[in-house]
């Protein structure tokens, strides 16, 4: 199903460096002594504007932690992030609050919606807090797309599982974020429309420039990106450009082959 006549002509997400998102050295350790886990060691990579990256590694990989340094809900433990020119290591509480909320989107598996607003009412919150209004003609082909348009006014509680993951992916898209972090953001839809999710983002990305990062387990979602980072043990180990379903499958197998052996 195609949406790409349906794009305002106007993108989004183009000014600044070519570099959306970037982390040198980035390490994340948990606990101390017998108990320390290193969650991350020293990742280096970036993220490219107007590109679709999905992350992929066996669990306890550090996939999620990645994303979640990247996007500042996570402190960590060495190196740096940035978000465009900006070193999230300077800023103080209110100043990232301050970024997350205006220049990055989040889709995450828990929803994260408040019970007691509509759908409407949740998509549009991170901008009503911004004091900013949502371009009327983007949020209505938003909400189009992904199938919520006889939704609006139904609370959380009203809905789906799938139904409340679509409030959260309008939510993430209407802003037109710099980028946007993913946590299997298919996680809880079929699959057709789960298919129809990803396509939309991966029309996004060609038709508005749209930064996406997703952790994925999903070899088929993986086949939407542009590239595939793999990590295990907390490391960047392949990466994969013009992904397909069978050939990140067949990587993943390599991994389970690993665990097995080893």
């Amino acid at each position: 199903m195609s949406h790409a006549a349906a794009f305002p002509t106007t993108p989004v997400g183009t000014s600044g460096p070519a570099v959306a998102a970037r982390a040198t050295g980035l390490s994340k350790v948990y606990g101390q002594g017998d108990t320390r886990v290193t969650a991350l060691d020293s990742v280096s990579v970036e993220f490219r504007r107007a590109e679709f990256t999905a992350i992929m590694g066996p669990s306890g990989s550090g996939k999620s932690t990645l994303m979640h340094c990247m996007a500042g809900l996570d402190t960590i433990s060495s190196g740096s992030t940035q978000i465009g020119d900006v070193e999230l290591g300077s800023l103080g509480d209110r100043q990232l609050t301050r970024l997350r909320r205006d220049r990055i989107g989040f889709i995450f598996q828990a929803f994260n919606l408040l019970p007691t607003l509509t759908a409407l009412e949740n998509i549009t919150l991170p901008m009503d807090i911004a004091g900013r209004k949502p371009d009327q003609q983007w949020l209505e082909m938003v909400v189009g797309t992904v199938g919520l348009s006889g939704r609006l006014s139904h609370r959380p509680s009203q809905l789906s599982g799938g139904q409340q993951q679509r409030v959260a992916v309008a939510r993430a898209l209407t802003a037109k974020p710099e980028i946007i972090f993913a946590d299997e953001p298919t996680g809880n839809l079929d699959s057709r429309s789960g298919a129809e999710l990803l396509g939309f983002l991966r029309e996004s990305v060609q038709a508005l420039q749209q930064t996406i990062v997703m952790v994925t387990h999903d070899p088929v979602a993986a086949s939407y990106a542009d590239r595939v980072i793999f990590l295990a043990d907390g490391r960047i180990v392949d990466e994969m450009r013009e992904p397909t379903a069978d050939a990140v499958l067949d990587r993943m197998k390599r991994f389970d082959a690993k665990g097995r052996t080893s």
